[in-house]
């Protein structure tokens, strides 16, 4: 199974790519003008946030940038576009040749990054369609990968490290994320189309997968076409043959320049993987607890650094766990206090929380050691322990037990229960 995307990204700007439109408005065609409606004798005009966001999505992900980008138009006919056209990149895009490390090990290449504007919204009711042409001249990136994804792991692992490293640049990646899935499994290459959520993306793929193999099995032909993605049904559906480069007849767009990249300032980007694996070596813990807690959450991140060294790491762990259980903290102050009495041996609940977030003094939520190990003892007797040396999971209960009963972190219970096991 060989795997290439192509994800299209909305871009946090206050208005449109080529027009002021506002990318903000709710009501139908209630953000339009005649640039973004196609009208004869519109002249667009490209937006200089659009193009820094871009590049530094590009830089990002490792692209050499491209001095200069220029735009194309991309000729096709479909309702939602009412020029019959639409302004992208093709000849010199933003960037080229980036990567993804992932965090299972893997590398995807990015073959290319380009800006383009997204067509109008189409709403399909039983015997008609209406369209909203709010949507039409959004900006959006759209960031193609080489085939280099071989498996639905590693699908998932690129499709969640990209959205990370989007996050941290400051795109919403709770909108709307259409990707293309372009699969083969025998030479010839099936693209599905408009593919929105990662879950949709995987489901589409294993289903592309397991259509595809069952073709090959029968001793047929897999045919390179475009199919659509049937989410009530999990399923894709044929709808046209492929297009081809020469189908859209691209040329260049006359009413656009050159733009240059070389004084554009870039945001800086976060990996989140390489923080979480920095921490998990330094401090000795599990790198996938800490990738959890930051993935997408700056606040997470920023309460670490800023406490790192004060606090031992799985305090603040635990810390930050506790936040995002009971809610909002309030200040860096607050969390510290919530850190202090954690490392004093206090157990937090939803009255012991609110106490230490107005600065309050709690009372009585103090662990009491010995008597957990002691509890624990009691409980692990010889058949859990001969159970555990077959299957990890058997003393389970046991931390599910003591946590519930002590307010623990369930973790932390479990390291307990093992160091007495370990003897």
């Amino acid at each position: 199974m060989i795997i290439g995307l192509e994800v299209h990204v909305s871009l946090p700007t206050k208005t449109k790519l080529f027009c002021s439109c506002s990318t903000a408005a709710s009501e139908p065609n209630s953000s339009v003008c005649p640039v973004c409606m196609g009208f004869p004798g519109a002249k667009p005009m490209l937006n200089s946030e659009a193009l820094r966001i871009a590049v530094s999505i590009a830089e990002a992900l490792r692209c050499k940038i491209s001095e200069r980008v220029s735009f194309v138009r991309k000729v096709y006919f479909y309702p939602d576009l009412p020029k019959s056209f639409q302004i992208t990149q093709l000849y010199e895009p933003v960037g080229k040749d980036g990567l993804v490390e992932c965090y299972d090990g893997s590398v995807v290449r990015i073959r290319r990054i380009q800006l383009e504007e997204d067509p109008a919204r189409i709403i399909k009711a039983e015997d008609y369609s209406l369209l909203d042409f709010n949507r039409s001249g959004m900006p959006l990136v759209e960031i193609v990968t080489e085939p280099d994804i071989k498996s639905e792991e590693s699908l998932r692992a690129f499709i969640t490290e990209l959205m990370s490293i989007l996050y941290y640049l400051g795109v919403d990646i709770e909108g709307e994320i259409k990707t293309d899935l372009n699969i083969s499994m025998a030479g010839e290459r099936v693209e599905v189309k408009n593919i929105t959520g990662i879950k949709n993306m995987i489901d589409a793929a294993r289903y592309e997968v397991r259509r595809q193999s069952k073709i090959i099995e029968g001793g047929g032909s897999v045919i390179s076409e475009t199919r659509s993605y049937v989410e009530a049904k999990k399923e894709t559906v044929s709808t046209r043959e492929k297009e081809t480069d020469e189908e859209y007849g691209f040329i260049a767009e006359p009413d656009l320049t050159w733009y240059d990249t070389k004084g554009i300032t870039r945001i800086e980007p976060v990996y989140a993987d390489k923080i979480a694996e920095g921490y998990a070596k330094e401090y000795g813990i599990d790198k996938k607890v800490v990738l959890d807690l930051i993935m997408y959450d700056r606040d997470a991140l920023r309460l670490i650094e800023r406490t790192k060294g004060a606090f031992g790491m799985k305090t603040i762990i635990n810390g930050i766990e506790i936040v995002k259980k009971y809610g909002d903290i309030g200040s860096e102050q607050a969390f510290k206090r919530l850190l202090d009495f954690l490392q004093n041996g206090g157990y937090v609940d939803a009255a012991a929380f609110e106490k230490i977030k107005k600065g309050e003094k709690v009372e009585g939520n103090v662990i009491d050691m010995k008597k957990i190990i002691d509890e624990a003892r009691l409980l692990l007797n010889d058949k859990v322990k001969e159970d555990y040396k077959k299957n990890p999971k058997a003393i389970n209960f046991v931390i599910g037990k003591i946590a519930a009963k002590y307010k623990m972190n369930p973790r932390d219970v479990a390291e307990i229960v093992k160091r007495i096991i370990d003897g």
